[in-house]
């Protein structure tokens, strides 16, 4: 086969992919990352067709293929550490769990969403000591803050209000833990993040920027269709 039929089957799949990740209504618009890449599988198609890849000066095809070269390799660095972070023990006993937001709807949260709340009342079943604190603001899109519908999840799914503490302000992951941290003892506490396992290394790694010193990861589970997204975005939002 053509080396340019495998760019463009390559670009045919961003396409596709681009428009599943776009039916999830995430919120977001990194849908649009696919089909960057597809424009860009198009355009290498492209250069393979008219041979532009040969045309170049030795010297210089060297110099891009050493940049693509350091790039993957540092790619695929950044994504071990992200997969490595996808399991976990969960600590028993902890002091306060710390409950990341996501997109909410009128009537229930996102499936990202509802796979934490589900995890958090799975451990705070077990450990009847333990303070939840729910965490989010309220979107462009959505119709009250993702706190206020975490809140009433957990309520309706036999968890007591009393032991649900509500930070209904921040708007990105970073703020999350800061203005949560303010709601516990950050150097004393033991927190455990409850996020999904794909964002779990990112929440952490913000978790300990934000003065949290013991941080126990409790990942919950994500749907694996999208996986390939939800890792590519997570690692472009560490990179930036």
């Amino acid at each position: 086969m053509k080396i340019q039929y495998v760019w463009i089957i390559l670009a045919v799949f961003c396409c596709i992919y681009g428009f599943l990740v776009l039916k999830t209504g995430s919120g977001t618009g990194f849908f649009l990352v696919w089909f960057a890449l597809a424009g860009i599988f198009l355009f290498f198609a492209f250069a393979a067709h008219k041979h532009l890849w040969s045309a170049l000066p030795a010297a210089v095809r060297g110099v891009l293929l050493a940049a693509a070269a350091a790039g993957l390799i540092f790619f695929v660095y950044t994504e071990v550490k992200i997969i490595g972070s996808f399991t976990g023990k969960d600590e028993k006993g902890l002091d306060v769990l710390l409950v990341l937001g996501a997109q909410v709807y009128e009537d229930r949260p996102s499936t990202v969403l509802q796979y934490r709340l589900d995890k958090a009342v799975e451990y705070l079943n077990e450990n009847e000591d333990t303070v939840c604190i729910v965490t989010g603001g309220q979107g462009a899109n959505e119709p009250f803050p993702e706190a206020e519908g975490m809140y009433s999840y957990l309520v309706s799914h036999g968890i007591d209000e009393s032991r649900i503490l509500k930070e209904p302000e921040s708007k990105t992951t970073a703020e999350n833990m800061r203005f949560s941290s303010k709601l516990f003892d950050p150097e004393k506490d033991r927190v455990g993040i409850v996020t999904n396992d794909f964002h779990m290394y990112r929440a952490c790694k913000l978790a300990k920027e934000a003065g949290i010193e013991n941080v126990f990861p409790i990942p919950a589970y994500s749907t694996r269709l999208y996986l390939p997204s939800n890792l590519l975005r997570e690692f472009f939002a560490l990179i930036i």
